[in-house]
């Protein structure tokens, strides 16, 4: 199965607007709730060989997480190559993008996110053996909630203050990913996003400013990495 994810970020920036659609997505679903909390630590990564990384990840992974990371690297375009940990938890990210965005910052994304055994720091050291360097260290709490049948992550970023993202995950067949039916289906998730996020009163964050505000964190990454400090890019 191929994982597409089809995520809309919202800045709300202050603490007060983040309560404020929780308030909203709390009346608006007698089934809304949180289903997790964790912290994390992102370490992004680029410039190296994507087939080198998955030769030097390959004896950590199950032969169904192996299979699943070379489909994505087949079939996919613009990878973005991240280590995290999520409270415990050491996983590794590879986005591609399926859309006009970058897999760093987009809206439909192939997704592969799997825990692997290493700590973070030897599974960066596996990374950057395969000529990646380390772009930015990424900090962030982040709750989970679950509303109408889609994700809705409530995130307090290093640098980028509190952000909203909705998200839906689909599973399509390997041998399907491509087709008509297939294009539909992200097209169908995406327009129930933005219907939600009408409902809910918040504006989706324009790419052009958050690549503005991603190159401003990567350039000064190591003032925030780990604190509460917010900077403002228009």
């Amino acid at each position: 199965m191929n994982t597409f994810e089809i995520e809309v970020k919202s800045l709300l920036g202050e603490e007060n607007k983040a309560k404020e659609l929780l308030d909203k997505m709390a009346a608006g679903d007698p089934d809304f709730k949180k289903t997790s909390t964790n912290r994390q630590l992102n370490h992004y990564f680029e410039d190296g060989d994507i087939n080198k990384l998955v030769e030097n990840v390959s004896t950590h992974l199950k032969p169904e997480q192996l299979e699943k990371l070379k489909h994505i690297i087949d079939t996919g375009k613009d990878f973005s190559v991240r280590t995290r940990q999520k409270n415990e938890e050491v996983l590794l990210v590879v986005k591609a993008s399926v859309d006009e965005g970058t897999s760093a910052n987009t809206v439909s994304r192939l997704e592969f996110e799997e825990r692997v055994e290493p700590s973070l720091d030897a599974l960066d050291e596996l990374v950057k053996s395969a000529g990646f360097k380390c772009q930015a260290k990424w900090s962030r709490a982040r709750d989970e909630y679950k509303y109408k049948g889609m994700t809705v992550c409530l995130d307090k970023n290093a640098g980028y203050g509190y952000l909203a993202e909705f998200e839906k995950v689909i599973d399509l067949p390997v041998e399907a990913s491509a087709q008509v039916g297939d294009e539909s289906a992200l097209a169908s998730a995406r327009a129930e996003i933005d219907t939600i996020m009408k409902e809910l009163g918040v504006d989706e964050l324009p790419q052009d400013r958050l690549e503005r505000m991603f190159s401003h964190y990567n350039q000064n990454w190591p003032d925030y990495y780990g604190t509460d400090k917010v900077f403002v890019i228009e």
